[in-house]
């Protein structure tokens, strides 16, 4: 998907270098990336371990900052945040969607959707109203009083997906999100996100799983820190056996 003459990218990686020192050696997790996403676009980034795509989506979620290069998420530099801003931008701005769910044991279903809308100072009455429309989205809403541990798999990261959308954020940020799950269920969980895309939301996917990132529109593969591939997922399907 051609990115050009289509205004303000929601994200833009310019020249990002993430290096770490490990004794005498330098390891550049990320070295060199430039990336541009727009709004309402599904993208995957895909590589085996070690390829640098879990430290790209530590700095695209704000999670971390590059050792060097800028990056801007719909216009605003983040790159040099301190943590407090970074934690302010995670809030207001990113949804995540994580393989382990991380959901609150001791809360309800609905209480572990409020959460990013309590962080915001949402009130009580709109914290509720906001996340029963959240679980209702992803099927769930009957369900809203139980706790995780009394939910399936899948039913605990199809609520980990409501959390992620109930403050209405700019991204949807999913790390392995199917990589607990069956393939039935992961099955479901990728329609989800089709779902929520054909809804105008925008969804990054960090996978290792060529299959699943075929879902996307476009897929973008690194590979020793590396971008080695961004291109539509059609043409990705054809040419993902010379690209491990």
């Amino acid at each position: 998907m051609s990115n050009q003459e289509k205004g303000t990218p929601l994200i833009l990686l310019e020249n990002i270098y993430k290096i770490y020192e490990m004794g005498e050696e330098q390891v550049r997790a990320n070295d060199g990336i430039n990336l541009s996403i727009q709004k309402g676009e599904f993208v995957a980034i895909v590589g085996k371990s070690g390829s640098g795509k879990s430290t790209a989506m530590n700095i695209i979620g704000a999670l971390d900052v590059p050792t060097s290069g800028r990056y801007l998420l719909n216009g605003i530099d983040v790159s040099g945040m301190k943590d407090d801003e970074l934690a302010g931008i995670r809030n207001k701005m990113i949804g995540f969607i994580f393989q382990q769910y991380h959901l609150l044991p001791r809360l309800s279903v609905l209480e572990n959707v409020e959460l990013p809308l309590l962080y915001a100072g949402v009130s009580p009455a709109q914290r509720k109203e906001r996340a029963m429309k959240a679980l209702e989205k992803v099927g769930i809403a009957d369900k809203w009083n139980n706790q995780p541990k009394q939910l399936s798999g899948g039913q605990q990261q199809r609520v980990s997906i409501a959390r992620a959308l109930v403050g209405n954020p700019s991204l949807i940020l999913a790390d392995e999100p199917t990589g607990a799950l069956d393939s039935k269920t992961s099955r479901e969980v990728l329609t989800f996100l089709q779902q929520i895309h054909e809804d105008g939301n925008t969804i990054v996917l960090i996978t290792h799983d060529n299959s699943i990132a075929l879902e996307a529109q476009r897929v973008v593969r690194l590979k020793d820190g590396k971008i080695i591939f961004d291109g539509p997922s059609e043409e990705y399907r054809k040419v993902q056996v010379n690209m491990q």
